[in-house]
């Protein structure tokens, strides 16, 4: 008996150990996150605000990109997939460097919105948003439901987006365009709920190895999933609730 409850004892020990643990991960994957937003908003509010330097990227009347414009477009998504594959090979002050990247790298890539969007209406939606992502990333923390399910239906939807959306780069259909932002909108609510489990679960699952190393890494690519979720949803909501210039 006494067997019995010093076991109970020292499991209990070591799940309160495991809820700080948790705790503090999912404190410093938001933590990580905020600033990479910080850094985005800066330099898009930077470049865009100042149409000579918008200029260099984009034309000062119709505001459509040029080479330089096109190549800055999609270096995002290059660099997605270019840290996916880096992970592992980066120490986790170099991942952290290049999250930071990346993050300045959106804020040039998006910075027309400024250009395009009353200040205020760009406010608005970022509050909005920030409401939004609040609320679900609370319930895929909180949630009891296993939403892992939802990952490969998820993923497919990105690939169909992105498709979609290089598409009606040259249609220009505004329909289509509508359409996009719906799903664009729905498809990143349902990621910000199950990447935020997602980090919860991976992180429980590897909190007995206690590795430091892997821990600083995750909670960086756990920022990255969930700034991404929340730049795409502030994106596509922009669309909807955007007062144009």
């Amino acid at each position: 008996m006494a067997q019995y409850q010093t076991a109970r004892a020292a499991a209990g020990v070591r799940t309160a150990e495991i809820d700080e643990g948790l705790r503090a991960h999912m404190n410093k994957v938001y933590g990580l996150m905020s600033v990479g937003l910080l850094l985005t908003a800066a330099v898009a509010w930077g470049v865009g605000s100042s149409p000579a330097l918008l200029s260099i990227f984009r034309d000062p009347i119709t505001l459509s990109p040029n080479i330089l414009g096109w190549v800055i477009m999609f270096a995002p998504l290059i660099m997605v997939f270019a840290f996916g594959a880096m992970i592992n090979r980066l120490s986790a002050a170099g991942a952290q460097l290049f999250f930071y990247a990346f993050a300045a790298l959106m804020g040039l890539s998006i910075s027309w919105i400024f250009a395009v969007f009353t200040g205020m209406s760009i406010a608005q939606t970022f509050l909005i948003t920030s409401i939004a992502f609040a609320g679900l990333s609370l319930w895929g923390y909180t949630t009891k439901r296993d939403i892992s399910g939802w990952g490969a239906f998820l993923i497919m939807g990105v690939i169909g987006l992105i498709v979609a959306m290089i598409v009606n780069m040259f249609l220009g259909s505004p329909a289509i365009q509508f359409a996009i932002s719906i799903l664009g909108v729905l498809i990143f609510a349902g990621l910000t709920a199950y990447d935020t489990q997602k980090i919860k679960t991976d992180y429980i699952a590897h909190a007995s190895a206690m590795d430091s190393e892997w821990l600083a890494k995750s909670a960086i690519m756990g920022a990255l999933m969930l700034y991404l979720d929340f730049i795409n949803l502030f994106m596509f909501l922009l669309q909807f609730l955007g007062n144009r210039e």
